[in-house]
């Protein structure tokens, strides 16, 4: 395995990775209509996943609706399988990019978005974490699908090719839970 890419896995296997929300925040670089480089594509899908996953284990704690804690553990499967995916992208890509996570550690933009949804419970949790799911996920579809038309590393590209139709799935189980709740 590329040595660049050695901090990148552990930050996943350590992260608990899983899926790509983002919010244009000072830490990242907003995503560019036409491009998305590949290490900006690595740090940011390291820390929206934990957070999607992070998030979502509240929910499944947190005193909310039948149908969002199914979304919820939904969330937490398919986005530890993209993490999953995401590595073994990672394994067989080509990329010379000095990718280096943050470690287990979020990026500032989603810790402030966890400690949002750790403060509060019942119907105040719930319409939170639906209005950040769908910020995040709106995010994760616009930066996936750019790199998956533009990116420059083939593993990754294909990543996010498949990644992408999860995430639209997403987009869409959260407008039906956002027009119920």
């Amino acid at each position: 395995m590329k040595p660049h890419l050695a901090t990148a896995m552990l930050a996943l296997l350590a992260g608990a990775p899983s899926a790509f929300s983002q919010q244009p925040s000072s830490d990242v670089p907003p995503v560019s209509e036409n491009k998305v480089d590949t290490e900006t594509l690595a740090r940011t899908l390291v820390s929206a996943n934990r957070f999607e996953i992070d998030s979502s284990k509240l929910a499944e704690k947190k005193g909310v609706a039948a149908d969002v804690k199914d979304f919820a553990a939904l969330m937490v499967k398919d986005h530890t399988k993209a993490g999953e995916d995401f590595k073994a992208a990672l394994e067989k890509s080509q990329t010379t990019a000095s990718v280096t996570p943050q470690g287990p550690q979020l990026l500032p933009n989603d810790q402030a978005m966890l400690d949002q949804l750790k403060a509060l419970d019942g119907d105040a949790f719930q319409a939170k974490y639906i209005t950040l799911q769908t910020q995040a996920h709106k995010q994760a579809v616009a930066m996936v699908s750019t790199y998956a038309q533009s990116g420059d590393d083939p593993a990754l590209k294909e990543f996010a090719k498949k990644t992408l139709e999860t995430l639209k799935m997403h987009e869409m189980h959260l407008k039906d839970l956002a027009a119920v709740h």
